[in-house]
C-alpha cells in the first residue's frame, strides 16, 4: 500500500470541522433575540430559506434562453459533478420551480400552493427533488442557512402532573423561537428586523405555538403571574436546528404505506397511546407529532407519486396549502411552515385533472413540467454520467455510441413537424444546435408548434432514459461476455431492437414507429461512420490548415474587390472562383448563397483577430467540414480501395495506418477494425462505382 492513510484522528477532526460549532450548545432566548437583530435572516420562513439556498450555491444566466441555471443542479459542487442535470428543458423546469419558490418567499401566492412536478417516468423529477433535499441539509449546516428552535426545561418544577420523562421537551414542530413571543410584541420585533433586512422579501411570522407548547406556556405564565421574562429565562433553551431527512427533521419524503387504506394520521400525527394513561386522551401532551407534515415543518415536504393517493386523502392538503395549517383528529389545529412539493406521472395527472371533484385540489397546485431531454448530445451526457458513476468494466465506448443512443430517445419524444421543409431527424439536429446560418430553420417556431400539437407538452412522452441506460448496461455486459473490449453503436442498436417490446412503459401502438426511428438512427450512424473512415483515409491536418488559409486569402480578396498574389508566379490575379466554389460546394452552398457564406466566415475570422486568436479552420465547424470533404476529393484517387474491402489484409501497412488514424479519433483497435468493415465497404463501393 502506498501513499498516506486515513487515521481516526484526521477523520474525527474533519467531521468536527464540518459540523456547526454551536450544534450541541444551548442558548438563552435573550441571546436569540440579539442574534435576530444581528442577522435577521435566521428567522426566515421555509420558502425564503429554500429560495436563498438556490442562490447560495451559485447561478449562471443563459441570455439566449432567458434561463437562470442553478449550480446545485448544473454542476453539483457538493459531489464534484456526480449528480448534474443536462438539457435546456430541464434547466428551464428548474428555473420555473425556483421562481415559484421565490414568489412564495415574497408572499405572492405560491407559498400556499403545492409545487407539482409533472413528467413521464425517468424524466429526472425525483432526482431533482432529492437533490434539493440534500442541498437543504447542507445549507442548514452552514452559517448562511442556520436556523434555531427551542426546548422546554424544568417543567416538573412547575407542572405537578408532568411525567419526569418529559421534564425537558423539544418543540414538537421545531418552531422558530420567535413564536414564543405574543403576537403584539413579536410584531414589534419583526418590524425592527425588516428595517435591517437586506433581502427581496420581508420577515413575517403570525404562527401560533403548537398545542403542546401552548399548554406549557399557559401553565408557566399562570405560575409566574404572566411574567414572560421569567418563563423564557427559567424554562426555555434555544438550540440549533439542522435539517436531516434520515431523522425526519425539516425534511419528509411521504408515500403512504397502503394506497387502498390510507390514514390521515400519516400526515397529521396521532394520539400517543403510551401517554394517554399518564395525561388522558384529550391532553395535548398525549399527542404524537410524527405525521409527515409535522416532520417537514420549517423545511420541505416531498410527496412521492402524490396523485396516486385517494381523493379523500388529498383533501388534507387543502388546509396544509391554503391555510398553512393541519387539523389532526384528536388535537387542535397546528400551524405549519414548509415548501410542499409533489411528484406525479402522466396517467395519474390526467385522471385527477378530469375529476370535477378535484377542482379545489387542482386549483391549489402549481404545475412544473419535467419533460425528457430533447437535445441528443445532452441526453448522451446523462448516459456518460451513468457510466462515470458506475464500476464500468475495462471497455472502450466507441465514438457516436452514446450520441446515437440519445438520438433514438429524442426522436421518440419530439413531435413530428408539420412543415414539409424539415423532417424529424433535421428537427432533432436543430434542437441539438446543429443549425448553419444559411439554414432556414426557426427553432423557436418549431417549439411553439410542438407545444400546441402535444397533448400536454413536447417531451412528455417517448422512450425513457432508463430504458436506454438499461440497454447500454446490457450491451456492455454482453460485450464483456463475448470478450469484446469495446461497445459500439451497432451492439447498442441490436439491444434496442431486441428489447423494445419487452419494456413495460412503451405502448404497443408505438412499436412500429419506434422501429422506424431506430432505422433512421442506423442510417445516421452509417453516415457518421463513413465520415470517420474518410477522415482516417485522407486526413492531413497540415494540408487542412494550408487549404484553409488559402481559402480565407481568396475570400478576403473577393470581399474587398482586390487581387491576390499567385503563389507560383508572384503575379497579382483575381480571386480563384473555381477554388472557392470547390470548397463551398462541399457544403451544398448554392451559387446564390456563396456571398452570405463568405461574409459569415470573414466575420468569424475578424472576431477571432480582435480577440487575439490565430486563424485555425478546426475551430469553425462549417469551414472544417468543407475543407475535409475537399481534401477527400483531392486524395481519394490515391487510395487503394481494394485493400479497404479485403477482410484478410489487416496486417497490411496501409490498413494499419488507417486503423491508427481511427484510434486517434477515439476508437479502440478492435472497434476501428469493425468500423472499417462496416463503413469502409460502403466508402469503397461508392468510390469504385464512381
Amino acid at each position: 500500500m502506498t501513499g498516506d492513510i486515513e487515521t481516526l484522528e484526521t477523520l474525527s477532526t474533519d467531521y468536527k470541522e464540518s459540523m456547526p460549532a454551536d450544534l450541541r450548545e444551548t442558548k438563552s432566548f435573550d441571546w436569540y433575540l440579539e442574534e435576530c437583530y444581528e442577522d435577521p435572516k435566521i428567522t426566515r420562513n421555509a420558502h425564503q430559506r429554500v429560495a436563498d439556498m438556490f442562490d447560495y450555491y451559485g447561478t449562471t444566466y443563459d441570455e439566449t434562453e432567458g434561463v437562470v441555471e442553478y449550480l446545485l443542479a448544473s454542476e453539483d459542487p457538493l459531489n464534484d459533478g456526480e449528480n448534474t442535470f443536462y438539457g435546456r428543458v430541464i434547466h428551464q423546469s428548474i428555473h420555473e420551480f425556483v421562481n415559484k419558490v421565490k414568489s412564495g418567499a415574497r408572499r405572492l401566492g405560491p407559498e400556499r400552493r403545492i409545487k407539482l412536478l409533472l413528467g413521464p417516468v425517468g424524466s429526472g423529477k425525483s432526482h431533482f427533488d432529492k437533490q434539493v433535499r440534500k442541498y437543504f441539509e447542507d445549507y442548514t449546516l452552514r452559517e448562511e442557512g442556520r436556523m434555531y428552535t427551542f426546548r422546554w426545561t424544568n417543567l416538573c418544577d412547575v407542572i405537578q402532573d408532568q411525567d419526569p420523562a418529559d421534564d425537558t421537551v423539544r418543540s414538537p414542530m421545531n418552531q422558530d423561537p420567535l413564536v414564543l413571543l405574543p403576537l403584539e410584541q413579536r410584531q414589534r420585533v419583526i418590524d425592527d428586523l425588516n428595517e435591517n433586512l437586506d433581502a427581496p422579501y420581508t420577515i413575517q411570522n403570525e404562527q401560533a405555538l403548537d398545542p403542546e407548547s401552548e399548554f406549557y406556556m399557559d401553565k408557566l405564565l399562570a405560575y409566574y403571574d404572566d411574567d414572560l421574562q421569567q418563563v423564557l429565562e427559567n424554562h426555555v433553551e434555544i438550540v440549533r436546528f439542522v435539517a436531516d431527512e434520515n431523522k425526519r427533521q425539516g425534511l419528509e419524503t411521504f408515500e403512504p404505506k397502503d394506497k387502498k387504506n390510507q390514514d390521515e394520521t400519516e400526515l397529521t400525527g396521532d394520539v400517543n397511546y403510551s401517554k394517554i394513561a399518564i395525561y388522558g386522551e384529550s391532553d395535548p401532551r398525549a399527542f404524537d407529532y410524527s405525521g409527515a407534515f409535522c416532520n417537514a415543518n420549517r423545511g420541505i415536504f416531498s410527496g412521492e407519486e402524490l396523485l396516486k393517493l385517494q381523493r379523500e386523502f388529498l383533501y388534507d392538503f387543502l388546509h396544509a396549502t391554503q391555510e398553512q395549517t393541519i387539523k389532526p383528529k384528536n388535537n387542535p389545529r397546528i400551524d405549519i411552515d414548509q415548501v410542499i412539493v409533489g411528484r406525479t406521472n402522466m396517467p395519474e395527472y390526467k385522471d385527477k385533472k378530469g375529476d370535477e371533484k378535484m377542482e379545489a385540489f387542482n386549483d391549489r397546485t402549481k404545475r412544473i413540467d419535467f419533460p425528457y431531454v430533447l437535445s441528443y448530445e445532452d441526453e448522451a451526457e446523462i448516459y456518460n454520467k451513468m457510466l462515470s458513476n458506475a464500476d464500468v468494466p475495462d471497455i472502450n465506448v466507441e465514438p457516436h455510441t452514446l450520441e446515437m443512443a440519445g438520438l433514438f430517445g429524442v426522436l421518440t419524444r419530439i413531435e413530428e413537424p408539420d412543415t414539409e421543409t424539415i423532417d424529424l431527424l433535421s428537427k432533432a439536429k436543430a434542437y441539438n444546435g446543429e443549425i448553419d446560418e444559411g439554414d432556414d430553420i426557426d427553432v423557436k417556431k418549431l417549439r411553439e408548434e410542438a407545444e400546441q400539437k402535444a397533448e400536454i407538452g413536447e417531451g412528455m412522452v417517448g422512450v425513457s432514459p432508463r430504458f436506454i441506460g438499461d440497454e447500454i448496461a446490457e450491451a456492455i455486459m454482453d460485450s464483456k461476455h463475448r470478450q469484446r473490449g469495446f461497445l459500439s453503436p451497432l451492439t447498442v442498436f441490436n439491444f434496442f431492437e431486441e428489447n423494445l417490446e419487452h419494456h413495460g412503459s412503451i405502448p404497443e401502438d408505438n412499436f412500429e414507429k419506434y422501429y422506424r426511428y431506430l432505422e433512421t438512427v442506423r442510417e445516421e450512424y452509417k453516415e457518421r461512420a463513413i465520415e470517420d473512415v474518410r477522415h482516417a483515409l485522407a486526413y492531413d491536418i497540415d494540408e487542412i490548415q494550408r487549404q484553409g488559409e488559402k481559402y480565407m486569402d481568396h475570400v478576403m480578396a473577393y470581399i474587398d474587390d482586390d487581387t491576390i498574389e499567385d503563389d507560383l508566379t508572384g503575379r497579382e490575379q483575381e480571386p480563384d472562383e473555381t477554388f472557392l466554389r470547390s470548397v463551398e460546394e462541399k457544403l451544398d452552398i448554392p451559387e446564390d448563397r456563396k456571398e452570405d457564406f463568405r461574409q459569415e466566415v470573414s466575420n468569424w475570422v475578424s472576431r477571432r483577430a480582435r480577440e487575439g486568436e490565430a486563424f485555425n479552420p478546426q475551430d469553425n465547424e462549417r469551414l472544417r467540414r468543407a475543407l475535409e470533404r475537399k481534401l477527400w476529393e483531392d486524395k481519394k484517387h490515391n487510395i487503394n480501395f481494394s485493400a479497404l474491402v479485403s477482410a484478410n489484409e489487416f496486417d497490411d501497412d496501409e490498413r494499419s495506418a488507417w486503423i491508427d488514424a481511427l484510434m486517434e479519433q477515439g476508437y479502440s483497435e478492435a472497434g476501428a477494425k469493425e468500423v472499417l468493415e462496416f463503413a469502409g465497404a460502403e466508402v469503397a463501393k461508392a468510390e469504385m462505382d464512381d
